[in-house]
């Protein structure tokens, strides 16, 4: 269809400024809400634009001024959106200026504020959804635990300690499989609560202990967490690796046609319109730094692992040293209660003497000096067995204290490993503590290659893939159609090069180098403390041990001195200082074999420590 129009110049200005609000963006929408769908015409033809000087030239701002002139004169039927294309201006007679357009039909669509509501309510219910399109571990309803490491050979010594073969491997720090932490649907720990503190006694030996600690102590369950944590710090890692999937829905309302001015280099054109897709990319090489990264991280979360263990073994260490002293107090507290009784005994009979004139009441007075000596020291053991308690206590991760009736496994002792180069191969193939340390050194030099990698490219795989439901119709005189088409898609590769940052990549290598180097002389020092610690483990023991044989025939003599003394007071032929020093020496003699017994066990219990003798 072609129509023409006459139009007088002077009154365009006031006609634009009169109609430009009816025939904006309200005018349009207005005819685009009609229900009524006619077939378009044949697209008509091009035509030339000469709009003159005063207004701007050119087809865009000439042809936008006609067609709201023309739409304002002939209504758009209902139903249906209306294209006019500016045919030909030219100025007549009388100062008319005339002009041709042509109009062409199409179907209507949606209302803008519509579709940008549907796609608002599509991303509302994808962020609301419970299972929604996030990453799901693979294997992340499992229980995430660590292997278990063999135990070293080893022989019973004193009381169920280990003392190591002189065969021995080297064995990699793990967990014992009877220590998992319980996890939630996801596989992430749940928090980990100690076990209720049991009613009444208590029956432990010094195995139920180490096991009762491992699995209520705060500081193993933090520990393993650590671990746990480390590993997915590993999984973060790696997922560099893996390609990525990204879905994206885009909602664009502008002034149509503008650009953008700022940010930027480039000056997009602004288009309204909405669509959505999936963006692919992956990394097809960097020359080895994510593998390298990938790498450190693996060996980090193998330190870690380690770390754990070394904590366990610590904790297994403590609550040795707490069961040992328990007994300890509770067989001193029994020797005082045995010296409390046998001078109350000597002091009743020397009061009676003094009352039939028979002891003099210096005598007397000794004899009470030493049974309240004998009562002060069983206060002491008193005290010192409810402290050790309390102690067993907290190890064993109660809050609350509780009764214990311990009972020692082996009562008869065992002389220590007769070889200490052997005790000490076997703690550097086996300490936690020092494979964790030998794990951070590999870990560093991993990472070191990975910063020197930053200067090599990085080669990555790109893709793209989506629609446009809503775009703009534009024909002949509008803006160009930048959407040719409903659906868009594109692959390629990308290379990142590096020119110049400011050294920061040399910096970064030539730290993680002195980073490494650190590391390595880190181990090496622990590699010589190790060696240290375990003779002197190794000598502590072999000294308990002979001191235990010297003060067994310590207590046997001055039993024998104190009966002595006892018969030779009662003869009259000794006196209340020969008998007081016979009591002093025995309730020493008494207290000195009790203490080389359980230091003794204490040193086995070290000396296990030092060479990594797992629980």
């Amino acid at each position: 269809m072609t129509r023409t129009i006459a139009f007088i110049p002077g009154a365009l200005p006031l006609s634009l400024w009169t109609f430009w609000p009816q025939l904006g963006w309200t005018q349009t929408m207005t005819n685009r809400s009609q229900q009524k769908t006619y077939l378009p015409p044949p697209t008509p033809m091009d035509g030339e634009v000469n709009f003159g000087s005063a207004f701007c030239r050119g087809q865009s701002v000439a042809g936008q001024v006609v067609r709201r002139f023309a739409l304002r004169k002939y209504p758009r039927d209902a139903g249906t959106t209306t294209s006019f294309a500016l045919r030909s201006v030219s100025y007549e007679g009388g100062g008319t200026l005339k002009f041709t357009i042509s109009e062409r039909h199409h179907p209507m669509k949606p209302k803008r504020r519509h579709i940008i509501a549907m796609i608002l309510i599509a991303i509302s219910a994808l962020l609301h959804s419970e299972s929604g399109y996030a990453q799901v571990a693979v294997g992340a309803d499992r229980t995430e635990s660590l292997p278990t490491a063999p135990e070293p050979q080893s022989i019973e010594t004193l009381s169920g300690a280990r003392a190591v073969s002189p065969v021995g491997t080297a064995l990699v720090a793990a967990f014992p499989p009877q220590t998992d932490l319980p996890t939630g649907s996801a596989g992430s720990p749940q928090a980990v609560t100690s076990s209720p503190p049991p009613s009444g006694v208590m029956r432990l030996t010094r195995t139920q202990a180490e096991q009762l600690a491992m699995k209520n102590n705060p500081r193993i369950t933090a520990g393993r967490l650590l671990a746990l944590a480390q590993h997915q710090v590993y999984r973060e890692t790696r997922s560099a690796l893996l390609p990525t999937f990204t879905g994206e829905l885009t909602v664009s309302y502008t002034n149509e046609g503008s650009r953008i001015g700022i940010g930027g280099l480039n000056a997009p054109r602004l288009l309204d319109h909405a669509g959505g897709g999936v963006v692919f990319s992956q990394l097809l090489t960097d020359f080895g730094r994510t593998v390298n990264l990938v790498s450190s991280s693996k060996l980090r979360e193998k330190a870690q692992n380690a770390s754990a263990l070394a904590t366990t073994e610590d904790i297994v260490l403590v609550t040795d040293q707490a069961f040992y002293n328990v007994l300890q107090a509770q067989a001193l507290l029994k020797v005082a209660q045995q010296t409390v009784a046998t001078r109350q005994q000597v002091e009743s009979q020397v009061e009676e003497l003094a009352k039939n004139k028979l002891r003099s009441t210096l005598d007397l007075t000794f004899a009470q000096v030493n049974l309240s000596q004998a009562k002060l020291l069983e206060l002491d053991a008193q005290n010192n067995v409810q402290s050790t308690i309390a102690a067993l206590t907290a190890v064993l991760g109660f809050d609350k204290q509780v009764g214990y009736e311990l009972v020692e496994e082996n009562t008869q002792l065992q002389p220590p490993p007769p070889d200490v180069d052997v005790l000490t191969n076997l703690a550097l193939q086996q300490r936690p503590d020092l494979q964790a340390l030998s794990f951070e050194q590999q870990a560093s030099e991993k990472f070191r290659r990975a910063q020197q990698k930053q200067l090599f490219p990085t080669i990555s795989a790109l893709g793209v893939v989506g629609g446009t439901p809503y775009r703009p119709d534009c024909f002949d005189g509008c803006f160009p159609n930048y959407f040719i088409s409903s659906w868009f898609g594109a692959v390629g590769a990308n290379v990142d090069i590096p020119i110049f940052n400011g050294f920061l990549f040399t910096a970064q290598a030539a730290e993680a180098n002195f980073r490494a180097k650190a590391a390595a002389e880190s181990a090496r020092d622990l590699r010589d403390a190790v060696v240290r610690d375990v003779r002197t483990a190794w000598l502590s023991a072999t000294t308990s041990f002979q001191r235990v044989g010297v003060a067994a025939e310590l207590e046997k003599e001055a039993d024998l001195s104190l009966s002595l003394a006892q018969s030779r007071y009662q003869l009259g032929l000794g006196s209340i200082v020969e008998l007081s020093q016979a009591q002093l020496q025995q309730a020493d003699a008494a207290i000195g074999y009790v203490n080389a017994q359980y230091q003794y066990r204490l040193s086995l219990s070290t000396l296990n420590f030092e060479i990594g003798a797992q629980p």
